[in-house]
């Protein structure tokens, strides 16, 4: 089971978002200082626990899209179940509030990985060598860094005989 870690400024901002009825980050009320505010946000966001919405008001943007135009971020249903809030306004399951979030890069070395992973049979470090491009132990550290600790998803590995050990991603997320 994994729990993400938050520092106490992700804390405070998320606590404060989450007892907003919509769910806004901003305005910020917490004492903050320099760019400490985009660098939480930017941490929440690389973790699935707020997200980029379309900003109604214009003293709440984040950011402005050329598609999109004004950008502001809401706290998502895995910041409530992370700060152990139930809300009563989503009926998201913990499975659904785990799955990556929409505003990832498509075609990164680390999508490819989770391909692999995710597709039957999982795959062996020389499958993913061969796919990214990376070493060894770089692949092994995207594992257990970006996906086991940052994105909190689960990796098993079993040794199957002629084929190697082989890891794959369990589909049953648990947060706790």
């Amino acid at each position: 089971m994994t729990q993400i870690q938050l520092s106490q400024a992700q804390t405070v901002l998320l606590s404060t978002a989450c007892a907003r009825d919509d769910g806004a980050i901003f305005p910020v009320t917490a004492n903050l200082k320099g760019g400490a505010v985009g660098n939480v946000c930017k941490s929440l966001l690389k973790q699935g626990l707020i997200e980029e919405v379309a900003a109604t008001d214009l003293d709440t943007v984040w950011r402005h899209d050329a598609e999109r135009g004004p950008i502001t971020l809401q706290a998502t249903p895995l910041a409530y179940i992370t700060l152990g809030i139930r809300d009563g306004q989503t009926d998201t399951s913990l499975s659904e509030a785990l799955a990556p979030p929409t505003q990832r890069r498509k075609g990164t070395k680390q999508e490819t990985l989770i391909e692999m992973l995710q597709a039957e049979g999982g795959a062996t470090i020389e499958e993913i060598v061969a796919a990214t491009g990376w070493q060894p132990h770089s692949a092994r550290g995207a594992m257990s860094g970006a996906l086991k600790k940052r994105l909190g998803l689960i990796i098993t590995s079993e040794k199957i005989e002629g084929r190697g050990r082989v890891y794959s991603l369990r589909s049953d997320h648990t947060v706790g």
